[in-house]
């Protein structure tokens, strides 16, 4: 067995690990959950496959990204890669997803360098745009401050000049460090790429919600769409950020159940059953398809060409 196989192997019993170990830990309340829902499956259904359109979206996103890096990846290839490396969300430290990613890219023939930089571009475009949408959809809902909003704004800007500021920041580096790093590359069709798709895959992940709210309850929910949309990227943004947190366990349920109580759109014992729910639903749909596309082999292996684009 090859250095790369036995990586392969290991990684992919580490991650297998983690996330059994990570679900049996939590069983109980999955349970509890389970025991207390008497759902709309027709709504449920529906929000499922919104956050699959979400995943599509950012699957393709990533994508796009890569080719503009100057690799070549299929989107089946894409898709496998992603699902696979986001089960590292659920391993302590969130830096095991970004391994994942570029030791199964390089498989396909991409550079880990892009691979690696393109997801970390995405992500901090995911962020900034996520913000962004939640400071819009919850303006009125979460009573955000106009200085905050601005404030996102003036990063978002900041964002999209980043292919222009990059090789100046790293020139400045340079002289301080005394060193001579290397000036990457950033296509500003990258940046485009990751604002758009990521945007819209936050817009799908806030329609989603509000079915899955209404499906959890029978269709007993109100509030606006903005209201539902703020309540589910606020809290995933903090989960997404405390990087003690794996899948942003806690820290998403606490800032959730803060904001159902405060939007008053859900109190006291139907707040907590949502926050529960929602917890195992998405659980489920990011852990069951990456642990499938693990356990399944790639069908081909893309040796690195010299002429890709």
């Amino acid at each position: 067995m090859t250095a790369r196989r036995a990586m392969r192997a290991a990684l992919q019993a580490a991650l297998l690990g983690f996330v059994s170990w990570y679900v049996y830990v939590h069983w109980s309340d999955y349970e509890h959950v389970f025991q207390q829902v008497a759902p709309d499956w027709g709504a449920l259904l529906l929000s499922s496959f919104l956050v699959f359109v979400a995943y599509v979206v950012l699957i393709q996103t990533w994508r796009q990204v890569v080719v503009a890096w100057g690799e070549r990846l299929d989107f089946s290839s894409a898709t496998r890669i992603w699902f696979v490396s986001n089960l590292g969300k659920y391993v302590p430290g969130k830096v095991w997803a970004i391994a994942a990613m570029g030791t199964l890219a390089q498989e396909q023939g991409v550079s880990p360098v892009a691979a690696i930089g393109s997801s970390l571009v995405v992500q901090l475009v995911n962020l900034v745009t996520g913000f962004a949408v939640f400071f819009i959809a919850g303006a009125r809902a979460m009573d955000v401050p106009l200085p905050a909003a601005l404030a996102i704004v003036a990063v978002g800007v900041g964002l999209l000049g980043a292919p222009q500021l990059l090789p100046t920041a790293v020139r400045m580096v340079n002289r301080m460090a005394g060193r001579e790093f290397a000036l990457p590359h950033l296509p500003r069709r990258a940046i485009w790429w990751a604002v758009a798709g990521t945007t819209l895959a936050w817009a799908f992940y806030g329609v989603a919600f509000q079915y899955f709210a209404a499906g959890i309850t029978a269709g007993s929910m109100n509030g606006s769409l903005g209201g539902w949309t703020a309540i589910f990227i606020g809290p995933y943004l903090l989960g997404f950020i405390a990087v003690f947190a794996p899948g942003g366990i806690g820290v998403r349920e606490v800032a959730m159940a803060e904001a159902l109580q405060r939007t008053g759109l859900a109190v006291g014992a139907v707040a907590g059953l949502l926050v529960a729910a929602s917890r195992v639903w998405l659980t489920i749909l990011e852990i069951i398809p990456g642990v499938l596309l693990l356990l399944l082999q790639p069908k081909h292996r893309v040796a690195p060409s010299a002429d890709k684009r």
